[in-house]
Formats: structure tokens, sequence, C-alpha cells
């Protein structure tokens, strides 16, 4: 089969690689759709560290095409979209349902071959069963909702608060529309690139700027979220929590990145600062939200590519380019950007 495959730090190529073929509780998915998101760009950029060659692309859904021979669960033809998590299930942390934290954490994509390939091969209790209506091409978007759905678990939830993202990109989107639905008073958001802060008014954010300077919240907000990983945003945002408020790290920084905090600003205003790591409990429940309609794929995805592309593709998301980059099964439209599109909302 073809696929994308990281060679080495900094080096892409398509080639031909060996059919997988599923254990006997595997599952082989023929590739419809398979996200870019920043964690490929840290294993191009040698930061997760994992073992090269890897083929990249832990968002990814498709259509069944093999089963092991104890699979029951699912058949051959059925759509499904797949949880790229690998717990172990026996560490100390897996014991306390803490898989994200796991001491032997692996993902597909990650640390195993993903989906950035006609086929992969996943665990049938990694895979989550699309409904009737759920396109495989646009289902790739339930990955990402998942851990923006485990993001929200970490928060306090509560009705009327304000919040404050970081980042309009594909993350900073998804956060708004659950924020929305999770009772917020108000949404604003903050990001440079004014393609991105125009779709998060398309979407219905309260306030939009392209720095925090220019809302007026003298107060603070009660829920600010980082979507970024930038240093710069980290510390503007811890700055603007406001009292008994929280600040979620949810971007991934790069492993150098650091952050300024104010102890005694912390202690004095009973601020709470959390993280969120991946997926914990949380792929079916994105997956039935998606079902549901929380997310109109044609907004999120902006671009579409052949896997043959996959190299240009990933160069359009490090600069910054739409929304939601996909890498598309044969048969699947391509939405490639012409040259006055680049960067377009």
């Amino acid at each position: 089969m073809k696929a994308a495959v990281i060679v080495k730090p900094g080096q892409i190529s398509v080639e031909s690689v060996p059919d997988p073929t599923p254990g006997a509780r595997d599952v082989v998915v023929q590739v419809a759709g398979c996200g870019i998101c920043g964690t490929d760009l840290h294993i191009l950029d040698g930061e997760f560290a994992p073992a090269y060659p890897i083929v990249p692309g832990h968002e990814f859904a498709g259509t069944v095409v093999a089963t092991g021979r104890d699979v029951t669960e699912v058949r051959v033809g059925d759509a499904v979209a797949v949880d790229p998590s690998l717990h172990c299930g026996e560490c100390y942390q897996c014991r306390r349902a803490r898989g994200n934290l796991c001491e032997r954490w692996a993902a597909i994509g990650v640390t195993v071959s993903g989906g950035a390939a006609e086929f992969a091969v996943a665990p049938v209790k990694n895979c989550f069963p699309l409904p009737e209506g759920v396109a495989p091409v646009d289902a790739a978007l339930i990955e990402p909702l998942s851990c923006a759905v485990r993001g929200f678990d970490v928060l306090p939830r509560r009705l009327g608060d304000h919040y404050l993202i970081y980042g309009a990109g594909t993350m900073g989107l998804m956060m708004l529309e659950l924020a929305k639905r999770c009772g917020a008073a108000s949404v604003s958001v903050v990001d440079p690139n004014p393609a991105r802060l125009a779709t998060a008014v398309r979407l219905g954010c309260s306030a939009s700027a392209s720095h925090a300077d220019e809302l007026s919240r003298p107060r603070g907000w009660d829920v600010v979220i980082d979507c970024t990983g930038v240093q710069a945003a980290i510390d503007d945002g811890l700055g603007r929590v406001a009292p008994a408020g929280t600040f979620l790290q949810f971007g991934v920084s790069e492993y150098r990145t650091r952050a300024t905090i104010e102890p005694y600003r912390i202690y004095n205003r009973e601020i709470t600062v959390t993280g969120s790591m991946a997926v914990l409990h949380s792929f079916e429940r994105a997956g039935e939200l998606f079902a549901a309609g929380i997310l109109d794929p044609g907004v999120f995805i902006s671009h579409r590519y052949p896997l043959d592309s996959y190299a240009e593709a990933v160069d359009q998301f490090r600069a910054g380019v739409g929304r939601k980059i996909e890498i598309v099964g044969a048969g699947e439209p391509v939405r490639e950007p012409a040259p006055a599109q680049v960067g377009s909302a």
C-alpha cells in the first residue's frame, strides 16, 4: 500500500509499505480522511522521539476492510472513527483510570503506524461505529473533538462563566463550540490571523481580537484556554484570569517553551492552572456529539489533499493556512487552495 512516511526528523516520503494485517482483536480500516495536527509537526521535528521511520496520522476514519478472527463488534463494510490511544491498562496510572497518562503511553500515528496511508490497523475496542449519514471523510474530526471534550472535563463548566480562548485554529474553534453549549455567558477569541478570527465570528463568538488588549473585561475571564502552545499567548493568558478563575493549558508547546507565573497572584486570587492531555474516556462522547451535529465539517475542514501531496499539506498547516487540513483516500474529493485562497477563512 501507499503511505506517508516520516523517514527521520525533517524528511517526509510517500512510498510503498507492507499492507497491515489484523491481529485477533484488530481491524484494518481503509482510510477515508486523516487530519493533520500539531502533534504531526512535533514528530516531524523530532520532538516526540518515536522510532523512525513512522507513518503519522492519529486523526482518521474510514471503512473496515478486514477483521481479526475474534472480532464480532464490527464487520467488513462498517464505517468507523478510530481512537488512536493505546493505553497499557496495567500501569499505575491506567489502574487509576488515567490512561491518557499511561506510563507506557503509545498511540496510533505517533508510536506505531497511523492513518496517513491507504490502510491502517487498529484494535476493535478503539473503533467508534459511525451512525448512518455520517461521512467517514468528515469523521476524522472526532479525534480532535474528543481531545476538546477531555479539556472540558477538567474545567468547572459553571453556567454564566466568561471564556477567553487563545487561538482560532481547529482546536480553538472546537473549544468555542463547546463553550457555547456549556452555558457560557460570553466567549471571546484572540488570534493574530484575521482569516481565522473571521471563522470564529462566523461561529458566533461574543468578541474577537488580534490581541486581548483590544477586549474589555477589567475583572478578567473566568476561564482562559490556550489553544496555541505559544509562550507569548500563555504568558498573556495567565494574566487575564479572573479571581477564582481557571487557566487551561490545552495547546501543545515545544519542549523548550517556558512561561512565567506569579505565585503570589495564584495564591491570592485562588487561580487554578491545569492541563489537558489527549483523550480520556471522551472519544465515544465526541462521536455522539459529532453525529448530533455539534460541528459543521464544511466549516472546520478547509483543505483536502490526496496522499501524494502529504508534504505539501504539512507545509500549508505549518504556515497557518486554513483550518483543519485533511489527507483523503482514493475516490474522496480533494479541496486544494488556489493561490488567491491561501489563508482564507
